[in-house]
């Protein structure tokens, strides 16, 4: 436990340390978020361990309003840790992870109360989202999301190496599966090209020079 909370410390305390003048460090909400997912574990159908992925951390308006600006940012950053946590302990989501942070007038200046809930991914399919290099999430869901040079693509990337209709990632049996569509310079998992692959956690997926990382939550 004592190297996780090391972990969230450097995700979370590095940017935000100031932000709350109070005696709130963001390092607490993110402890208590991997809190409620221990807490409220749970064995799924196929035996493995699915923990709580939606997140309400209620703060005082006053704390809520020195976060102006930055709010979004820090409900990312929390988001990250607990996905973190999640890799370590191998738990599940069954769907999106999301942590929002949300006004409530019953909360004392420097508290917080975080509410935990498993809420199932549309369709009832599993979690799953691409990191771009931007440091942008796509969320996935019932759709195919599409890649390559095209402005209308899904993910549009300025990659020279990359064909104008690259890939497309489709939803399948309770994941995701990626198709390479005949591009020039292929797409790799985990540096081995495939024509079709269903992605696990932590997938590398290169589509001609550009790496995304696929996330199962």
């Amino acid at each position: 436990m004592k190297d996780i909370e090391t972990r969230l410390e450097g995700m979370v305390e590095g940017l935000f340390a100031r932000v709350f003048k109070g005696g709130i460090r963001p390092v607490e909400i993110a402890r208590r978020i991997t809190r409620e997912m221990d807490l409220g574990r749970s064995v799924g159908v196929n035996g493995e361990t699915v923990v709580p992925n939606d997140f309400i951390v209620n703060l005082s308006p006053e704390d809520l309003a020195e976060l102006e600006g930055v709010a979004e940012s820090l409900s990312r950053e929390l988001a990250g840790a607990a996905r973190e946590h999640a890799r370590v302990e191998a738990f599940h989501f069954m769907g999106p992870l999301r942590v929002e942070l949300s006004s409530d007038e019953t909360q004392r200046p420097s508290s917080f109360r975080v509410e935990a809930s498993m809420l199932q991914a549309e369709g009832g399919r599993g979690a799953g989202s691409l990191l771009l290099p931007t440091g942008e999430r796509v969320v996935l869901g019932e759709f195919v999301v599409t890649v390559g040079r095209l402005p209308d693509c899904t993910i549009t990337l300025n990659d020279p190496n990359v064909s104008r209709n690259h890939a497309e990632i489709h939803p399948h049996a309770g994941g995701y599966k990626v198709i390479d569509l005949g591009s020039t310079n292929g797409t790799k998992i985990n540096g081995v090209r495939i024509g079709q692959h269903e992605l696990a956690d932590g997938d590398q997926v290169v589509f001609g020079g550009t790496t995304i990382e696929f996330a199962a939550s």
